[in-house]
């Protein structure tokens, strides 16, 4: 891959679905992480998982810079960065039955009460899931916020197509830029992952 390929991929409409042919060069199974923060994750997981593809989701402007950045200085022709809100893109852009994994790590806690209709997992976010994700597809979620994963994990425990699992070990070992930070701060990640039928 050329370095100076941009890896944000330019959203011809925000009201059709995405053409995945179009995005990557080689078709093989898809990955997403919904807000990539530094995209620290994204980088080194499409790194390391070279027969995946992987889209980075990130409305800021600077955060998806980086992923551009990052992804171009390692040469990965497997990743792409769309700049956009996580549930828009989940929602309307994503094709359905697309990707084999979400991975969403340290979402926006939105700790207020009155607030929290905006955040990403709700009661809503398993039926999304649900439709982006393959049979057998996997959601991973991290927060350091115990209230949200209390939230997280109950939305997932009611809804019948999904069933909990373990993370795997190659992913808790790849941390992100939050987690780096929390994890020298000593405050505990908290992990679920889940499986659709």
């Amino acid at each position: 891959m050329s370095n100076t390929e941009n890896l944000v991929y330019e959203l011809p409409s925000i009201v059709e679905r995405l053409d995945l042919k179009k995005l990557f060069p080689k078709q093989q199974p898809l990955e997403v992480e919904l807000g990539c923060g530094d995209a620290s994750f994204a980088v080194e997981y499409a790194r390391q998982q070279q027969d995946t593809n992987f889209i980075g989701v990130e409305r800021l402007l600077g955060r998806i810079a980086k992923l551009d950045r990052k992804g171009r200085r390692a040469g990965l022709a497997n990743l792409r960065g769309v700049r956009i809100e996580s549930s828009y893109f989940l929602k309307y852009l994503l094709p359905a039955h697309s990707a084999s994994a979400l991975h969403i790590y340290f979402p926006d806690p939105w700790p207020k009460k009155k607030h929290r209709k905006y955040r990403l997992i709700n009661e809503e976010f398993p039926a999304l899931a649900c439709n982006a994700l393959l049979p057998g597809g996997m959601v991973y979620l991290r927060t350091d916020d115990a209230d949200y994963f209390a939230q997280m994990t109950e939305v997932f425990e009611a809804d019948k197509n999904f069933k909990r699992m373990e993370t795997p070990a190659a992913l808790t070992g790849l941390l992100t830029d939050f987690e780096k930070e929390f994890t020298a701060r000593g405050i505990k990640t908290l992990r679920a992952a889940c499986q659709r039928d």
